[in-house]
């Protein structure tokens, strides 16, 4: 028979262990990029983190590691507006408020909203329209934050399956949600969403969590499957490593996108939709693979 005294040491090495069981480390994104512009047969990077009219960024602050694609609206080049102007500064803002801290970590929503209007209110006119995905991890309590208006998005996998994935928004067939910043006069002739119908969401993460964050030109032409294939290849969490799968992904997606007889997920949506279609889609193509890491300073 255990003694009072032996049984408060068993009880008190057990709350102790128990304790010891919670993660007190701050996590971190390590983060690589890739994309193709949709004219361009190589990746090439434009001014900034550009993939033709998408654009993205990647940026840390003390208490976050935060992250962003946009893809811009390619309809406004018919009127002579390049398109990528809009996704480009929308991602650039987005960067410059989390480097200066003028944000709240479980808030991605508040990112898009507050760039959003700085981009309403600039002297310099601005037309455009893009979608948006942001990502934030707030390091200390190992939660990821994300919004996402529109058809990009992202995917978080875990022992090779996916765990968590945005909700793609769409009005109808092949036209997301999408803030837009229309001439003078013509606010009603053009699709416009709030940041605020952001589809938002916050989970926890653990280590070695693989989290793909990209625009519709990877999830068009790349069948979830083919990206679980991919991301086994992913073996350890160095930069080089994840930089190698983030291009490997990338290139099938562009290669799958000008096979005018593959089925996409496409023209699987498509045809769901009633239209005789076949191919991948020719598009813009960003990603942003990120392997959740203990965080060093």
């Amino acid at each position: 028979m255990l003694s009072v005294l032996s049984y408060g040491r068993l009880v008190a090495r057990a709350v102790i262990g128990g304790l010891s069981q919670t993660d007190s480390r701050d996590y971190s994104l390590v983060t690589a990029s890739c994309g193709f512009g949709k004219d361009f047969r190589k990746g090439i990077l434009k001014k900034g983190m550009c993939y033709g009219d998408d654009a993205c960024f990647i940026a840390r602050h003390r208490s976050a590691d935060v992250l962003g694609v946009a893809d811009g609206v390619g309809g406004w080049r018919d009127y002579g507006v390049d398109p990528s102007q809009f996704s480009g500064t929308l991602m650039k803002t987005c960067e410059r408020l989390v480097k200066e801290g003028r944000f709240v970590p479980s808030s991605p929503v508040g990112v898009l909203t507050t760039s959003y209007y700085e981009l309403l209110q600039n002297k310099v006119p601005l037309l455009g329209s893009s979608t948006a995905c942001i990502v934030i991890l707030d390091r200390q309590s190992h939660r990821l934050h994300t919004a996402n208006l529109g058809d990009s998005g992202f995917l978080v996998v875990r022992g090779g399956e996916v765990v968590h994935r945005s909700d793609e928004q769409q009005h109808y067939f092949n036209t997301p949600f999408q803030l837009s910043i229309a001439p003078p006069g013509a606010e009603g002739a053009v699709l416009s969403d709030s940041p605020d119908v952001a589809d938002s969401s916050s989970f926890d993460v653990q280590l070695g969590d693989i989290i793909l964050t990209a625009t519709d030109g990877l999830f068009d032409n790349m069948p979830d499957y083919m990206i679980l294939q991919e991301l086994k290849k992913l073996k350890n969490t160095n930069y080089e490593s994840i930089q190698q799968t983030a291009r490997s992904i990338a290139e099938q997606a562009h290669v799958l996108a000008y096979d005018p007889n593959y089925m996409s997920p496409f023209a699987q949506f498509a045809c769901d939709n009633g239209l005789n279609v076949r191919g991948g889609k020719p598009d813009d193509i960003t990603v942003l693979l990120s392997i959740v890491a203990e965080y060093t300073d």
